[in-house]
């Protein structure tokens, strides 16, 4: 069904149903999604509205990237959003999901680079961990046993004998699925017995290389990544993990803790030596291009080389620019608004 129909049937059921208004008459564009994108969303948000103020500013939500998408996978209408933001490339099941909800047409864009950085306090406890560290300090069950670390000593001797207190996001976060993906499974890897449980039982491997203990030492901070640079900032003996950007921001108070050897920072993240560093994206919702005024307006001013490029003002952000090639490809794809096929979705 085509959206402006789907509009006019909402419109006719109004009277039936509890549709709020702004809903039902919608003309902003309304974006929900990753906490780590969000600000560099909301500063391409405001230069879009400076340039085009006969269209309302653009309404952006930090839900998470995985609350997120269940939002923007509800369906097509003027009361789903229109732009999901994403600090990971959207999932098979979440693609499928919309397909099944009638968001048929969905063009992935590539908005540049960060890194999931392990941070803490000016002069912390820690310089340097490897990944099997951080596996072996927040994992439920690291190599299938139960955790009873309690101090990052306990993991590793050479490490300090300060408490293991991590914060970092919840399970609906698309930051979360990289702490899960990047750190987690790859330290649990480090173990030879993990290929061959991959190979034999899938479930239990993923339950044992990328479940998060829960009792005490990884602290659940919610979405709110601020949160974590106040806590890091009063306690020199806890570390987070949260987008670079949020890192950069903060370095009067806080630093960087090297994972493998390898600090994060920008040269690092854009060459991909920091085991952190990952793409972010944001999916646009084709079937709502021509409804709801400014989309395409919006996509360009995100992927122009001003906003996301080496120079541009998102790196003041903390935004790291995607390889030249990658720049191009997406600039092609935001002008041609092609939809992706979710081929090589995971």
């Amino acid at each position: 069904m085509k959206f402006k129909t789907h509009m006019m049937l909402t419109l006719a059921a109004v009277a039936v149903t509890a549709v709020p208004a702004e809903a039902q008459m919608r003309r902003n564009i309304r974006i929900v999604g990753s906490s780590t994108v969000y600000p560099f969303t909301k500063a391409v948000s405001e230069k879009f509205a400076a340039a085009n103020r006969n269209v309302p500013a653009p309404i952006v939500e930090s839900t998470g990237t995985g609350a997120g998408a269940k939002l923007f996978c509800a369906g097509v209408g003027a009361q789903h959003p229109d732009i999901l933001n994403a600090s990971r490339r959207m999932k098979a099941s979440e693609f499928k999901s919309c397909q099944a909800a009638g968001v048929t047409q969905i063009t992935e864009i590539q908005i540049g680079l960060d890194g999931l950085a392990l941070a803490q306090a000016k002069g912390g406890a820690l310089s340097n961990v490897t990944l099997k560290d951080i596996y072996m300090a927040i994992a439920a069950t690291p190599f299938g046993k139960p955790n009873k670390a309690k101090t990052w000593k306990e993991v590793n001797p050479s490490l300090p004998a300060v408490p293991i207190r991590v914060y970092g996001p919840p399970s609906t976060s698309g930051t979360r699925s990289s702490v899960e993906e990047l750190l987690m499974e790859v330290g649990c890897n480090t173990n030879p017995s993990m290929a061959a449980l991959k190979k034999s039982n899938e479930a239990q491997y993923k339950k044992v290389c990328m479940g998060v203990r829960e009792d005490g030492p990884y602290i659940n901070a919610g979405e709110n990544d601020n949160l974590i640079v106040q806590k890091l900032a009063s306690d020199p003996n806890a570390q987070g993990l949260f987008g670079y950007s949020y890192l950069e921001e903060n370095l009067s108070k806080l630093e960087g803790v090297s994972i493998n050897g390898v600090a994060p920072t920008y040269p690092n993240i854009s060459g991909f030596k920091y085991p952190g560093a990952r793409a972010m994206y944001i999916y646009v919702k084709n079937a709502h291009l021509n409804a709801i005024p400014g989309i395409r307006q919006f996509v360009a001013e995100y992927v122009k080389e001003g906003t996301y490029g080496p120079k541009g003002y998102l790196m003041s952000l903390g935004l790291v620019a995607s390889p030249d090639a990658t720049r191009s490809h997406v600039a092609r794809v935001a002008t041609s608004m092609t939809p992706m096929t979710g081929a090589t979705l995971k």
